[in-house]
C-alpha cells in the first residue's frame, strides 16, 4: 500500500511543483523520487520503474518554459549551452538513470524458478477486489528494460529535431514508457487494462501534434483501430471477474475451467484486442500510416515496443486461459501470420519510404512471432520471444 502511495503522492506533487518551477531541477527528482527514495528498495518494481518513469513524464508535461526560463536561462548561460541543450543533456541523463533503475531486475531475477519476482501487492478498489498487483517473470521481464533502453534512442533522435514544445514533447514519451512498463508488469487484469489503453492517448497526441501532414488523419485511425478491439477486450475480463468469483488476478485466471463455448468467445474476443495492437492481417493498414506520420521518436516507440503488447497479451492471456480454443484455432492464426510473413515481407521490398519500409518489415517480423506462439512447443514460444527482443533493439537502431 505504500508503494502506490508513493507513486501517487509524488505524482501529484510533482504537477503542483511543475507549474512554478524549471523543468530541469524537477527532471532529475522525479526519477530520485521515484527510484531511490520509495519504500521497498529494488523490489518496488511499480515504485520505482513505473514511478520514475510516469512522474518524470508528469513533470515534463507540466513544467511550462516560461515558467522557468529565468532560471534555466542562467544556469545555460553559466554552463555555455543553449536552453534548449540545457533540457537535452537533463533529459538524456534522466533516461540513463531511468535505465539504471531496470538493471537490478536483470542481476536479482532468479531463473531457476518460473514464479513471478518482484512482486508488488496492495488494494487498489477494494470494493470490486481490483489489486495493484505488479511482477515479472521470464516472459516479461527482459521487456522492462528495454522500453528503458528505448526512451534514450527516443531522446536523441529528437535532440535537435524538435523544437516546438519540446517539453511536453518528451513528457508525453515518458508518460508513454511508464504505461508501457506497466503493461508488462500488470498482474491484476483490470489494472493491464488500465494501462494497455492509456498507452493510446500520449501517443495519439504525439502523433496529432507533431506528426506529418497527415497526422490527423493517422492519429484517428490509429487510435480507432486499437480502441475498437479493446472494448472487446474489457467484456471479456468482466466475464472472467465473475466467472472466477470476484477476482481480476491474471493468475488466477490461468488456473480457470472454462466451457468450451465460453472458451471460444473469449477467444475472438483476446484475438480482437491483440491483433490489431501486433498488427496482423488484415487488420494491419493502421501501422503504416501512423508510422509514416509519426516523428521519429513516435516510430521508434511504435516499432520496438509497442508492436510486442499484442504479442504479450497472447502469451499472457489467450494461451493461458483459453488453451483449448487456442488450438482449436490454430490454423487460422498460423494463416494469417503466414500470410503477413510472405505477402507484407513482398509489399515492404517495394517500398521507397524508409518509414513505409521498417513498418511493412515490422509486420512481417511480427507474423514469426505469432507463427512461434500457435505451434505450441517450447522452441516455438522461446523463438517468438527472442524475436520480439531483437525486433525491438533492431527497428529501434
Amino acid at each position: 500500500m505504500r508503494s502506490a502511495l508513493t507513486v501517487a503522492l509524488t505524482a501529484l506533487l510533482g504537477y503542483a511543483l511543475g507549474s512554478f518551477l524549471p523543468f530541469w531541477s524537477l527532471a532529475l527528482a522525479g526519477i530520485a523520487v521515484g527510484g531511490v527514495v520509495a519504500p521497498g528498495g529494488w523490489r518496488a518494481l511499480g515504485a520505482g520503474a513505473l514511478a520514475g518513469a510516469l512522474l518524470w513524464g508528469v513533470l515534463a508535461w507540466s513544467a511550462d518554459h516560461a515558467n522557468g526560463g529565468l532560471l534555466t536561462g542562467r544556469i545555460a548561460a553559466l554552463l555555455q549551452v543553449s536552453p534548449l541543450g540545457l533540457m537535452g543533456i537533463t533529459i538524456l541523463i534522466g533516461s540513463l538513470l531511468a535505465l539504471a533503475v531496470t538493471i537490478p531486475l536483470i542481476s536479482g531475477f532468479d531463473t531457476g524458478t518460473a514464479a513471478m519476482q518482484f512482486v508488488e501487492k496492495a488494494p487498489w478498489i477494494e470494493r470490486f477486489n481490483v489489486m495493484y498487483h505488479l511482477g515479472v517473470d521470464g516472459i516479461s521481464m527482459w521487456f522492462v528494460p528495454l522500453t528503458a533502453f528505448i526512451t534514450i534512442i527516443v531522446v536523441l533522435a529528437g535532440w535537435e529535431v524538435i523544437e516546438d514544445r519540446p517539453h511536453q514533447y518528451y513528457g508525453a514519451f515518458l508518460i508513454l514508457s511508464g504505461l508501457m512498463v506497466g503493461v508488462f508488469s500488470a498482474l491484476d487484469g483490470l489494472l493491464f487494462y488500465v494501462f494497455f489503453e492509456a498507452t493510446l492517448i500520449p501517443m495519439y497526441i504525439i502523433i496529432g501534434v507533431w506528426g506529418g501532414p497527415r497526422r490527423v488523419y493517422a492519429a484517428f485511425k490509429f487510435f480507432l483501430y486499437t480502441l475498437a478491439g479493446s472494448l472487446l477486450m474489457l467484456i471479456a475480463l468482466i466475464f472472467l471477474y465473475y466467472k472466477s468469483g470476484g477476482s481480476f488476478s491474471i493468475l488466477d485466471w490461468h488456473k480457470l475451467p472454462l466451457a468450451s463455448t465460453a472458451q471460444t468467445l473469449l477467444f475472438c474476443a483476446f484475438f480482437a484486442a491483440f491483433a490489431v495492437k501486433v498488427p496482423m492481417f488484415p487488420v494491419h493498414t493502421w501501422l503504416p500510416d501512423a508510422h509514416v506520420e509519426a516523428p521519429t521518436g513516435g516510430s521508434v516507440v511504435l516499432a520496438a515496443i509497442m508492436l510486442k503488447l499484442g504479442c504479450y497479451g497472447f502469451l499472457r492471456f489467450m494461451l493461458p486461459i483459453v488453451p483449448d480454443a487456442s488450438h482449436e484455432y490454430a490454423p487460422i492464426v498460423i494463416t494469417l501470420s503466414l500470410i503477413g510473413v510472405i505477402y507484407i515481407g513482398l509489399v515492404a521490398l517495394v517500398q521507397q519510404d524508409m518509414k513505409k519500409l521498417v513498418a511493412y518489415s515490422s509486420i512481417a517480423h511480427m507474423g514469426f512471432v505469432t507463427l512461434g506462439f500457435f505451434i505450441f512447443n517450447e522452441l516455438g514460444i522461446a523463438g517468438g520471444l527472442v524475436q520480439m527482443i531483437a525486433h525491438g533493439f533492431v527497428s529501434g537502431a
